[in-house]
Parts: C-alpha cells; sequence; structure tokens
C-alpha cells in the first residue's frame, strides 16, 4: 500500500468583494514557510483566526476546570485507545462480525482510491445523481466529493461550516471548524451569490446576523435533506462489541443524513474503532469539552446496523486505511492514531493561530496534522518535510490533547528522520563538526581561544557588531542574528582568576 500523497482536482476559484479567496487546493501547494508566509499577510483572517481560537480556547478551560479528575480522564482515554490499538486486528474483525449481524455490509478499503470506487458503486447502484453529507473527515481525507463529481454525483456538504466552504469553493481549515477562516460579512456574501446557483438563493434581505444566516442554510439545505435518498458519513466511534458507530455534532444536520436517506454509506476509519460499549463514557466526557468547550454534545447519533421501519434500510461501512497501518506499525507515531478529532491541539497553537489551516497542504492541519500527515502519507513531498517544522515546540499541544498524544516529541523524531534522510547538508556537516571539537578538551580550547580573538576583533573600537551569517547555519542565522563572541572564556577567565588569587 503506497503513502504517497494522491493527485487532487483543484477546485476553481471565484472572487467577488469584498471576500477574500484563499488556497483553493492542498496538493501542488508549496512547502509550509513559504505557504505560511502568504496566509499571514491575510491581516483579516488573522482577526478572524485569533477571535475564534481564543473564543474557544476559553470555553474549554471553563468547562475542564469543572472536572476535577480530568488529567485522570486524559489517562483513561489514551488507556483505551491504546489497548485498541495494540489489538487492533481482532477488534476490527468483531466489529465487521457486530456489523453483519445487524445487517450492515462491511467493506474494506486499503486507500482512498479503493474506498471511493466502493462509495461511487454503491451510489450508482442506487440510481441517484445526489448524496446528502454529515461533516467528516475522512471523506475530505480521501477527496470523496471529487471523486463523487467525477462520477457525475453532486454530494451536498449539510454542516453549517462545511457548507460555507463548499459554496465559496474554498477549502476547510479547520478541523472541528471548517470556517474559522471566515467573518458573519464574509459568510453573507458567500451566501448571496453562490446559493441559487445550487438549490434555493439565500433572502434578498439576508444580513450578517447569525441567527438569519442559519435560517437562510436551514431552508436550503432542507430541501436537499428531504429528497436524498442516500447519505454519507464517518463516523467518531465505532464500538467492536456492539456493532455501534456513533457520530457526535452540535447543529442536527448529521442526525438528518442518519435518519431520512434510504441508504446510509459510512466511511471509517480503522483508528476509530473502541473495544466496548462503556469505553465510549470517558470519550463522550472528553470529546465535547475539548472541541467545542461543552459538557455534552447537543446531537449525539448512534446506529447500529438495519432497524426495519427506523431510518436507513440498507447501510454500508467502508472500514479505511489508507496509511493507517504503516502509522500503527511505527513504534513512536502510533500515538498519533490515538486522535479523536477534537481540535484542542489547532486552538492553543500560537503558530496555527497565526497562519490558519491552509499552510499545512492537507487536510489535517495544526500540530496533529504536522505529525499525522507525515506519517501517514509519507515524507517524499515538500509540504510533508516542512510539517514537522511548522511549531515552536511550546508544548501547549500536549497539555491540550484530551488523550496525551506527546506531538512535541513526535515532532522532534520527525525533524530527525527529515535530516536523515537528506543525508549530508551544510547543517549536518557544521553539526558533526561542532561534535567534534566539543568531544576533546584540547579541541574545545583552541577553538575559544579562537571564538575570544573574533570577539575582539568584532569588538574593536567600543561598538559591538553581530555575526549575520555562519557557514553551514545560513537557514538558522538568516532569521536571528548570532551574539557577538565574548573577548574572554570561561576557560581563560578562571585561570586568570586562579592565578591572581595565587598571587
Amino acid at each position: 500500500m503506497s503513502t504517497k500523497p494522491r493527485g487532487a482536482a483543484g477546485a476553481g476559484s471565484t472572487a467577488y468583494p469584498p471576500v477574500q479567496q484563499t488556497s483553493p487546493t492542498f496538493v501542488g501547494m508549496p512547502k509550509f514557510p513559504e505557504a505560511a508566509k502568504a496566509e499571514l499577510a491575510n491581516t483579516q483572517q488573522r482577526r478572524n483566526l485569533r477571535h475564534a481560537t481564543h473564543t474557544i480556547r476559553a470555553k474549554r478551560a471553563k468547562v475542564v476546570a469543572e472536572v476535577p479528575e480530568w488529567e485522570h480522564l486524559r489517562h483513561v482515554g489514551a488507556d483505551l485507545k491504546d489497548e485498541a490499538l495494540t489489538h487492533l486486528g481482532d477488534y476490527l474483525e468483531q466489529l465487521e462480525a457486530s456489523l453483519t449481524a445487524n445487517g450492515a455490509t462491511v467493506h474494506w478499503a486499503r486507500d482512498a482510491a479503493e474506498a471511493n470506487r466502493i462509495v461511487v458503486e454503491v451510489i450508482r447502484a442506487k440510481g441517484v445523481d445526489e448524496v446528502v453529507k454529515v461533516k467528516s473527515m475522512a471523506t475530505q481525507e480521501i477527496e470523496l466529493n471529487e471523486a463523487l463529481e467525477a462520477a457525475g454525483v453532486h454530494a451536498w456538504e449539510t454542516d453549517l461550516a462545511e457548507l460555507i466552504v463548499q459554496l465559496g469553493h474554498d477549502r476547510p481549515s479547520h478541523i472541528l471548524v471548517p470556517a474559522i477562516h471566515r467573518n458573519r460579512s464574509e459568510i453573507r456574501e458567500i451566501f448571496r451569490h453562490e446559493m441559487g446557483q445550487v438549490g434555493r438563493p439565500a433572502p434578498d434581505d439576508l444580513t450578517d446576523e447569525p441567527a438569519r444566516l442559519a435560517e437562510a442554510a436551514r431552508l436550503h439545505l432542507r430541501e436537499k435533506f428531504l429528497r436524498a435518498k442516500v447519505g454519507i458519513s464517518g463516523a467518531n466511534f465505532a464500538v467492536a462489541e456492539t456493532g455501534t458507530l456513533v457520530v457526535v455534532e452540535s447543529e442536527g444536520n448529521g442526525r438528518m443524513c442518519l435518519t431520512l436517506p434510504e441508504t446510509l454509506v459510512s466511511v471509517v476509519g480503522i483508528e476509530k474503532v473502541l473495544p466496548t460499549w462503556d469505553d465510549l463514557a470517558p470519550m463522550l466526557q472528553l470529546l465535547p469539552r475539548s472541541s467545542t468547550g461543552e459538557r455534552m454534545n447537543p446531537y449525539t447519533t448512534m446506529w447500529t446496523g438495519v432497524h426495519e421501519g427506523d431510518g436507513p434500510q440498507e447501510v454500508h461501512v467502508v472500514l479505511l486505511d489508507n496509511g493507517r497501518s504503516h502509522v500503527l506499525a511505527d513504534r513512536l507515531g502510533r500515538q498519533a492514531l490515538r486522535c479523536i478529532r477534537c481540535s484542542a491541539c489547532l486552538n492553543v497553537c500560537p503558530v496555527y493561530e497565526r497562519t490558519g489551516g491552509h499552510a499545512y497542504g492537507s487536510v489535517y492541519p495544526g500540530p496533529i496534522g504536522a505529525i499525522l500527515n507525515p506519517l501517514q502519507r509519507g515524507m517524499a513531498s515538500p509540504v510533508d518535510k516542512s510539517l514537522p517544522y511548522a511549531s515552536s515546540l511550546c508544548g501547549a499541544c500536549f497539555d491540550a490533547c484530551p488523550v496525551r498524544i506527546n506531538i512535541p516529541e513526535l515532532l522532534v523524531e520527525l525533524r530527525g528522520r527529515v535530516v536523515e534522510e537528506a543525508g549530508a547538508t551544510p547543517e549536518s556537516a557544521a553539526m558533526r563538526a561542532a561534535a567534534w571539537v566539543l568531544s576533546d578538551p584540547r579541541r574545545l580550547g583552541a577553538a575559544q581561544r579562537v571564538s575570544s580573538a573574533a570577539g575582539k576583533v568584532l569588538r574593536r573600537g567600543g561598538r559591538e557588531r553581530p555575526v549575520r551569517s555562519v557557514p553551514g547555519l545560513g537557514a538558522w542565522t538568516g532569521a536571528r542574528d548570532v551574539p557577538t563572541p565574548p573577548t574572554e572564556s570561561f576557560r581563560e577567565w578562571w585561570h586568570r582568576e586562579r592565578e591572581d588569587g595565587a598571587r
């Protein structure tokens, strides 16, 4: 199974003032430093991001503080996920058996192409040309919408933020709030210009009041819900013991997609499995507090196969690998598969807050994307090689993660792998030279004497001159000045003071 990133069809970009369009595609984007520089120039987006992330961050802090055993709960969540991952093959077989016993059809997909083919075949068998979708990171990961469009099937996103992104010919920039980079005025313009092109138009007197925007979205989507014959979803959790799939959401659109259509297709990453029904209890405490800052999700929908006269009468579950087996085989990296897609790490990350999600070049942005993408896709592309460096290593992401993924540790590990794969570079040569000098006291003393002499030259005339460039460290010194070397090393000072004391 290949870990190389797949090609993507680039969505078109249409600009209409005052909406400022952002990068429409992921594949083919420049590496993170270049993409981040472009995104930083979007001052409106930076204001939108700061307001949204700080609002969510404050809500999360408040509800987490209500749980005195929060740290214990984090350990429980991590242990549950590790148990499932350690025996993943066994639990997946149990999940398949439970789903099948309850009337669902289970499909296995090695990669995105296979998963898309399975979904397209199911939809074609139904003879329909449109589907409604629950917000799903897995379907975004495999670019299902593009595959359906190529097959002549329109996929309507029903999550409010996903609807904004889709109508705006945009890409998501956040795991939980895909349209976090948009403000209310921009959303109003998108609705006014685009809704009428694909369904019920927005009201002529639409304002940017949240209630009016939500009403316009509800009226636009209602006709799609009522006529759709096929719904597509992902799942937040899949319980091996009972064959139950779980989706948590805040709007109710997911409930509509999961109950109204005659056929339901759920694309589920294999890491979403939990061993038992009881394991849901801690997860349903950790997820809403970490993601939306709520004590519990307004809508928690669970379905277990097919039930006559209640909900979809045909259920297909596509269990998706798409690189997850490679991550599972990684001794240190496998902890990334604990991720429950809460986005808490994005909301506390100082880098994400300023650049937004598009700069990461993937459907998974932020700190978790900086490790999950290279682990899952491999580091063959410049984008994936640059992602481990998209961090200040402040550690806030680990403190916020409800399942204790040590993201800083993984970032450092992946940086090491990037360097190893690069082979000999000026930086690696400089580090080897430093190791050679530091490993012998005599060589270190000679180097210190040279440094002291250089310090005296640079301070000649009483004026300190910083070092602007160091051979082999051009990238590092290109962003910061090296301090002027001292005119006397500690060793020289020690000898002078000791000799003076002896006299």
